[in-house]
């Protein structure tokens, strides 16, 4: 399926923020999950920062990420993380990572030790954190939430009926528990999440699960049009016309939203930090 006349992918250019991840050895989501808006991101410059590997213990029929056993914890990549922060004059930093249901918390505490590595070095900085759901381990949560990062974001990616589907080893009800959880545990953390349009979702099912992320305390939303990455991914079911982001996101914001991100290129941390500032 060919891409629509309303896609414009952002081309600037790139290098100085690649050379800099090479330079410190780190993984960036934006190279990973092969994002449309890389070009456009690096050029601000900014990044989202992929820790604990590049190698993911799940595999979702939409994600580009290589599936597979995970190396062991890098106990000096925060350090890293800080430094390249700093050389790229960062002032919002959004960290992610792959799932590691190989380890005991999930990776909470090196989410925790990177927040508070680069707090250290960078206290001005404001911190987002885009976490998996921890297979709905509260304690785990609670370490992440414990470094104090600004936002909490967790991608509930789909409607409820597509889980099985889009994210086998993940649940609906589970995501939204967590975000939950995020927004009693810390009343001065923001809660995020986001969407992906184009799986073959209803409009209903799309209001549906605003509505839930609403309930569940989230203040910021992102809602984007999913784009094939590779050939072996879940294929497009329909391209989502820009009236109709323009339509959700106007639906969202009389829910209750603070901040609504709706469009086709949006992607959950591009210009992560204008949501931030909105609050």
């Amino acid at each position: 399926m060919n891409l629509p006349e309303w896609f414009k992918i952002r081309l600037s250019g790139i290098r100085p923020v690649t050379n800099t991840l090479r330079k410190h050895s780190l993984f960036s989501v934006c190279e990973e999950a092969r994002c449309p808006n890389k070009s456009y991101c690096f050029s601000v410059p900014t990044a989202t920062f992929l820790i604990l590997g590049d190698i993911c213990t799940r595999k979702c029929a939409f994600c580009s990420v290589k599936t597979g056993n995970p190396l062991s914890v890098d106990d000096a990549e925060p350090v890293r993380i800080a430094q390249a922060a700093q050389e790229m004059g960062l002032k919002y930093i959004v960290i992610t990572s792959v799932c590691r249901d190989d380890l005991d918390d999930g990776g909470a505490s090196h989410f925790a030790n990177t927040i508070k590595t680069i707090k250290t070095r960078l206290p001005d900085v404001k911190i987002e954190v885009l976490t998996p759901d921890f297979l709905g381990d509260v304690e785990a949560l609670r370490v992440v939430l414990s470094a104090v990062p600004d936002v909490f974001n967790h991608n509930i990616e789909t409607v409820k009926r597509l889980y099985p589907l889009i994210r086998p080893q993940a649940d609906y009800q589970r995501s939204l528990k967590i975000l939950n959880e995020a927004a009693k545990i810390s009343d001065n953390i923001k809660i995020k999440s986001g969407i992906m349009l184009g799986f073959g979702e209803t409009f209903d099912e799309v209001i549906e699960a605003l509505h839930d992320l609403k309930d569940c305390g989230c203040n910021f939303i992102t809602i984007g049009q999913y784009l094939r990455p590779f050939k072996n991914n879940i294929p497009v079911q329909r391209y989502i016309k820009p009236s109709e982001f323009e339509r959700l996101k106007k639906i969202a914001l009389s829910i209750g939203f603070d901040y609504v991100a709706s469009g086709p290129l949006v992607r959950s941390s591009m210009n992560a930090h204008e949501a931030y500032n909105s609050s």
